[in-house]
């Protein structure tokens, strides 16, 4: 089962910039490097922030960008994002009975479960109680199951980066939750941090990806501030299967020199000097 994770799009009003760049332009990138080279992917999973101030007019590009690909896409909201507006946007996007949006899917014998884990203006994750009551449903009628959020719900060893991630309060009673279905859940992939990064929690692997747009400069020392820069975006495609999983950072922005070699032994042998 081959899947692409896109993350923190932060799509705006047209003509608006975020962070100096064209987000627009970057997510249509992405798209176009999904439709040619990876068309055999089931699904498309973007895990929030959809856009960068949760504007109508934002998921409205959103809605008219996401055309002619070769799977069905699934959205998450993140903290930059307004609930009420995704789904005025998407009024058929699933939901939970309290209104949130957590909704799940079988894809290949795989319980693909998507995560809300917003509060209204608040950048921290949340996942209060009745989220985490129906993600147990979920996982006690499931044999295996991978999850997908916005928010990292462990601390990453980023200090301020761990003052946005899921709030203590929270934290510790999914830990509770997750590690008792743990020998179900393959993996938990999230984004929130516009970095690459991969662990285990609660037994449970864990991998974040870049974003389309800025991306964050890993500082384990910064109490206060979230370092950023322009450099080079990626998304992931994630394979996985019954053995394992693995996980492919995609550059799809390059377009410098490709040299391309063989992989015999004399292929890579030093050039003999001429005489």
């Amino acid at each position: 089962m081959k899947l692409v994770h896109i993350s923190d799009i932060h799509l705006t009003a047209p003509g608006e910039r975020m962070g100096g760049l064209n987000p627009h332009k970057r997510f249509a990138q992405a798209l176009d490097d999904v439709r040619s080279q990876h068309s055999d992917a089931v699904r498309i999973i973007i895990t929030g922030d959809l856009t960068h101030w949760g504007e109508p007019a934002a998921y409205a590009t959103l809605v008219d960008a996401l055309n002619d690909l070769p799977c069905p896409v699934r959205l998450l909201i993140g903290n930059h994002d307004d609930r009420a507006a995704f789904l005025a946007a998407f009024p058929d996007q699933p939901k939970d009975s309290a209104g949130f949006i957590n909704h799940a899917e079988t894809v290949d014998g795989t319980r693909l479960i998507y995560l809300d884990t917003t509060a209204p203006c608040n950048h921290a994750g949340h996942f209060c109680a009745a989220r985490r009551a129906w993600l147990e449903r979920e996982l006690k009628d499931c044999t295996r199951a991978r999850l997908f959020m916005h928010h990292n719900a462990m601390p990453l060893g980023l200090p301020a980066e761990d003052k946005i991630a899921l709030v203590p309060e929270d934290r510790a009673p999914l830990a509770a939750l997750l590690t008792k279905y743990r020998d179900r859940i393959d993996y938990i992939h999230f984004g929130h941090v516009h970095a690459p990064v991969h662990g285990t929690w609660c037994g449970i692997p864990f991998a974040a990806v870049r974003s389309t747009g800025n991306q964050s400069l890993p500082d384990l020392s910064e109490q206060e501030l979230l370092q950023g820069a322009p450099m080079a975006p990626s998304y992931a495609v994630i394979l996985a299967q019954d053995t394992g999983t693995t996980i492919h950072e995609i550059p799809f922005t390059w377009d410098g020199p490709i040299f391309s070699s063989g992989t015999e032994w004399d292929d890579w042998a030093k050039p003999v000097a001429a005489e």
